[in-house]
């Protein structure tokens, strides 16, 4: 068996990466494409590896010189490799192709070595690789019946997102048979390009092929094996996280901040998200209104506060609205004054936005278990004085929670104080108190010195639409905040939920009845894992200490490589002094259940 590379395109989407060097010579965590293709190759005992070259080929072929290569590597030059498509460079290949069974592969995939094994411990002569597809991919994707067979190669003009279940994405790997190169692809492919010309790709010979009644070839599905195709910087950023080492792909994947959806089966335990909301009805009818709100500008900061002020039961005049809470709080420390007071450890965009603006934060760490009380914070703040104190309640990462009763007296002692109280009620709808909440319009009226913080994202399941909202009854303030945020800070989207959200709101408590039971049975399950600590939480995650040697690092890390399963690593979090602690958001239990497996085999 031998191996063609297709590697005469000139990669113009990569820009200055491919500005003297083709597509295959890119870098990937510092080998380039090429040589990690031609040594996945060289372990296979093929009879030669033959290269179609263009673009750069010069320096190609000396780069490739300079490998050490058991197999024998050959050249096919694409004169016009800038007026061709690659069907032209298979067909210069055509030759190679009829002597002997291939695996063909284009130059710019990424792929693990257990891709290559599978293709070639499948006995059946002639084989597209394929994935499932996911809105990741790009390209050509087929159809397979219950046999395997290809039933479609189906192209850009004829694909349709409403029947994406049923593609398989291919991955630009094959595997051909001499003989069905030589009865089959190479007499389609000649005829194809004496009509249509050399402007194709060559996966159109395939399309017609399988319009026969025996057309010899069957797709090959992946089952999780890592790969990626590589036609731009974004696509280079994302291959290099997915094929980093084990430690450098956790830190990759720390700074990106989300956008997870772009790594195929990640299982993300670290960004919190109700699992039990929006229901499929809301998600229905926002998808029927796609297209209107896709089109049409949002409404003002007027507007968004009136539909706001209707879905948390206070005035207009109490409420502003943010692109996510995260710019309600920028703004707010930003206009607030004097020191800050929070207990650690805790939400750190409050204290890191105060000390870039060069404010004094007070910090109060609490006991054992990071469990604490309003009286706790009244007694330490009477001690160490500060003129705003935050309450994250539940607290994150802790879980630790102050009951609705105990924050009203906070409120009180705050107000006597001349303190202003920021109470982020972020996950206090996941609290098994109900009716917790402070968002009251006879409450804001009574603490005038409070602002009451929610992240929608968090309670309601929609980051995607970054939304969030402060209220309180110091007009002074809201209208500062007004005049600070961009007018159309919200986007159709989330002006749209709140429209809406009203006719969903039972569902939405049916769904936090969902969650509670769920979080009790993820927490039975942890309790049961030796060397886990389970922090009590009324969040939508719990904290966890390590204590069997452990470190958190070190299980983030083993937990990504092995299981494909993102946790968070508190090791660095302010106020834990070093101690092994992890935080794991609470998912749907069919979840939950692969990552108490995964911690038991682990730990």
């Amino acid at each position: 068996m031998q191996a063609i590379i297709l590697a005469a395109g000139m990669g113009k989407r990569l820009k200055e990466l491919t500005r003297d060097v083709t597509k295959c010579m890119v870098k990937v965590n510092g080998v380039t494409l090429i040589e990690r293709t031609l040594s996945q190759l060289d372990e296979l005992s093929l009879s030669r590896i033959v290269i179609v070259a263009g673009f750069g080929r010069q320096k190609l072929k000396e780069y490739v010189g300079g490998l050490s290569l058991a197999t024998p590597v050959f050249y096919v030059d694409n004169e016009i490799y800038d007026k061709t498509n690659n069907i032209y460079s298979l067909y210069l290949a055509r030759e190679y192709l009829a002597q002997e069974d291939t695996l063909l592969l284009e130059s710019d995939i990424i792929f693990e070595p257990s891709v290559l094994k599978q293709l070639l411990d499948n006995p059946y002569p002639s084989l597209a690789l394929v994935d499932r597809y996911a809105y990741w991919m790009d390209g050509t994707v087929v159809t397979l019946d219950q046999e395997k067979n290809i039933l479609r190669f189906i192209d850009k003009k004829e694909f349709s997102y409403k029947e994406t279940e049923q593609y398989y994405k291919t991955v630009n790997i094959y595997k051909f048979s001499r003989e069905f190169s030589c009865s089959y692809y190479i007499p389609f492919l000649e005829a194809y390009c004496k009509a249509l010309g050399h402007n194709e790709y060559y996966e159109q010979v395939l399309k017609v092929i399988t319009l026969l009644r025996d057309p010899q070839i069957k797709g090959e599905p992946l089952n999780g094996e890592k790969w990626y195709e590589i036609d731009d910087a974004q696509d280079l950023d994302i291959a290099e996280t997915m094929f980093a080492e084990p430690e450098e792909r956790l830190t990759r994947l720390q700074k990106r901040y989300g956008g997870y959806w772009r790594y195929p089966g990640l299982l993300d335990f670290c960004y919190l998200v109700n699992p039990f909301f929006p229901p499929g009805q809301m998600r229905e009818e926002m998808k029927a209104s796609f297209e209107t709100l896709l089109t049409n500008y949002p409404s003002g900061m007027a507007v968004n506060s009136m539909l706001a002020a209707k879905c948390f039961d206070v005035r207009p005049e109490q409420i502003v609205t943010g692109n996510g809470a995260a710019e309600l709080i920028k703004a707010l420390m930003e206009k607030d004054r004097g020191s800050l007071g929070m207990a650690l450890p805790t939400f750190e965009e409050y204290p890191n936005r105060k000390k870039r603006k060069g404010g004094a934060v007070e910090s109060y760490i609490p006991g054992p278990g990071y469990m604490y009380t309003e009286d706790d914070l009244i007694a330490y703040y009477q001690e160490h004085p500060a003129d705003t104190v935050v309450v994250v309640n539940p607290d994150n990462p802790s879980g630790n929670y102050i009951c609705k009763e105990g924050l009203l007296k906070l409120a009180r002692w705050a107000e006597e104080q001349h303190i202003r109280l920021i109470v982020d009620e972020s996950f206090g709808d996941f609290a098994d108190e109900e009716d917790n909440t402070l968002l009251k319009q006879e409450i804001l009226d009574q603490y005038p010195s409070m602002a009451v913080v929610k992240s929608i994202s968090k309670s309601f399941g929609v980051p995607g639409l970054r939304l969030g909202i402060l209220a309180s009854s110091d007009e002074g303030l809201l209208q500062e905040l007004k005049k600070d945020v961009a007018i159309w800070n919200i986007n159709s989207f989330g002006e749209f939920f709140l429209q809406i959200f009203e006719k969903y709101r039972l569902d939405y408590q049916q769904g936090m009845k969902q969650f509670r039971k769920c979080r009790r049975t993820f927490v039975e399950g942890l309790t049961r894992i030796p060397g886990i600590r389970v922090l009590p939480s009324q969040a939508n995650y719990v904290m966890c200490a390590l204590e069997n040697g452990m470190t958190s690092r070190e299980l983030a890390v083993r937990l990504l490589d092995e299981d494909h399963i993102l946790i968070k690593d508190l090791s660095g979090k302010a106020g834990l002094n070093g101690g092994q602690y992890i935080r794991l958001a609470v998912r749907l239990p069919e979840e939950n259940i692969l990552l108490l497996r995964a911690l038991a085999r682990i730990l």
